[in-house]
């Protein structure tokens, strides 16, 4: 395809995460002569698994929602073209997408379970929370409108704002207080909120409609492996002519009177563009800045960003004759009186690359301030105080595994991650595993993320507009509509 006019002529883009990799193939889709760089040996981001002894390993893919014909998530993959090399499995088919189990039987039902569609969902909100009738309507009502707006696209028409359906910007939780939820009710409608990373009582009300509409509507998990995955978002780049360079690391972005020029290499090569998109962190491109090419307002309000926690992450195997493959997703809740939830854990067991064995795969919030000691030190360093609480955490969390379901024989650990991996691998600042925080109390200063006061500087990633598969991708379209402006972008990209 030749290149449509009002598009730039040649973009670099920073990072092949899944942010870099959409917004690389929309541009190249029309015609842009589009070059990602990525400083890792593979591309994929948090997007990409990896390999331990023989095993695969996800990071930031472990279910999907709303892949199901007319949905969103398979609209942006029909764009973008990977809807047919990327092979998914449905969930739910049992009726249970994820079981919520819960620490308080006293304030709650033992467990609570989450099944595919909004009306299934409420029926079990009433069953499971009959004293909570009146409060139920209006919620589900709000998930309902959350919905019709996600899979209607409305974002691709909406203004020149970095996210017009953010309307609804109180959080979660004074919403929840405002119609007197119980706690129990309360703490089953905290928990889409976790998987962004922002409590309940900070976490916009949109966002969390967005992600429990996303999910509830459809799940799915891979039949293949997230590194599968990454190379069909670069197999399709590349086929539409975009490059992919890596072991490219970029130590400064050149910008002459506010006006980008390209970038430098940290083997010093330049690369000249007259469009550069940073798909990593927004405090990791400003460091590839020089004092006075942004607005100080600007550098003081991307620096003092809070960004989301970190995570802590084990993959085991556990003998096939011992724990068949569980068709649900298992979060151990932790909650107060109130209903809040300060903590969870995330149980997931599925079939992996060993006849044996099936893959255990637990992940929790960081506790960043555990790792504190080694904040200074590089992967591979940290030595054997830092490996053994890896591996007392680890035998906590399998301890707590074994009496959610029930005696799993013995277990090989494959590995352990903590905020710290993430923080060396993907770049990542303090080890965040969703990115800039969206929550309620910063919603101004993370307005607008996707532009920057350099002509011809963009950002796209998981921390421009919302993280998660879904909200990333919808950040790439948000960028390309920066770049083209509103009435172009709504008469050149056609979805």
């Amino acid at each position: 395809m030749g290149r449509t006019s009002s598009f730039p002529q040649r973009v670099l883009i920073i990072g092949s995460g899944i942010g870099g990799l959409s917004t690389g193939i929309i541009l190249a889709k029309h015609g842009c002569e589009v070059t990602v760089l990525e400083k890792n040996n593979y591309p994929g981001g948090l997007m990409r698994s990896y390999r331990r002894n023989g095993i695969d390993c996800s990071v930031g893919v472990h279910y999907l929602g709303s892949l199901d014909k007319g949905q969103i998530l398979h609209s942006f993959f029909d764009y973008l073209g990977v809807t047919d090399v990327i092979p998914v499995s449905r969930m739910g088919n049992e009726g249970v997408i994820d079981r919520y189990i819960f620490d308080s039987p006293d304030t709650h039902p033992p467990s609570f379970d989450m099944p595919t569609g909004i009306d299934s969902y409420e029926d079990n909100l009433r069953r499971s929370f009959p004293e909570d009738e009146a409060a139920i309507t209006p919620i589900l009502a709000s998930v309902r409108r959350a919905a019709t707006q996600l899979h209607g696209l409305e974002f691709l028409r909406s203004g020149d704002s970095d996210f017009s359906l953010l309307d609804q910007t109180r959080p979660l939780g004074e919403i929840l207080t405002d119609h007197q939820c119980s706690p129990g009710l309360r703490s089953v409608l905290a928990i889409p909120a976790c998987w962004l990373g922002v409590p309940a009582e900070d976490c916009p009300v949109y966002y969390h409609n967005m992600a429990l509409a996303s999910y509830v509507s459809s799940s799915w998990r891979l039949e293949c492996s997230g590194s599968n995955m990454a190379e069909a978002f670069a197999g399709r780049l590349r086929e539409l002519g975009g490059r992919i360079i890596t072991g490219a690391e970029v130590s400064k972005i050149e910008v002459k009177s506010r006006v980008i020029k390209g970038v430098q290499l940290s083997t010093k090569e330049r690369l000249t563009a007259d469009t550069v998109i940073g798909a990593i962190h927004p405090k990791v491109i400003l460091g590839m800045l020089s004092p006075g090419d942004v607005k100080p307002s600007y550098y003081q309000r991307i620096s003092g960003l809070t960004d989301s926690h970190g995570i802590f992450s084990v993959h085991a195997l556990v003998e096939k004759n011992r724990h068949a493959e569980l068709s649900y997703n298992i979060f151990k809740v932790d909650t107060d009186s109130h209903g809040n939830v300060p903590d969870l854990r995330y149980y997931q067991i599925r079939r992996c690359n060993s006849e044996k064995h099936n893959l255990l795969s637990i992940l929790t919030s960081g506790k960043e301030y555990l790792w504190q000691p080694w904040q200074d030190t590089i992967s591979g360093q940290r030595g054997r105080a830092y490996v053994d609480l890896k591996e007392k955490r680890a035998t906590d969390l399998i301890a707590e595994a074994n009496t959610l379901l029930g005696d799993l024989g013995n277990i090989e650990i494959v590995d352990i991650y903590t905020p710290l991996t993430m923080r060396d691998w993907v770049n990542s600042p303090g080890g965040s595993a969703y990115g800039v925080l969206r929550s309620a109390s910063q919603i101004m200063a993370t307005a607008l993320l996707s532009r920057t006061a350099v002509r011809g500087l963009y950002l796209s990633g998981q921390s421009v507009l919302a993280p998660g598969m879904i909200g990333t991708i919808m950040g790439s379209f948000n960028t390309v509509k920066h770049i083209l402006g509103v009435e172009e972008f709504r008469a050149l990209v056609d979805i």
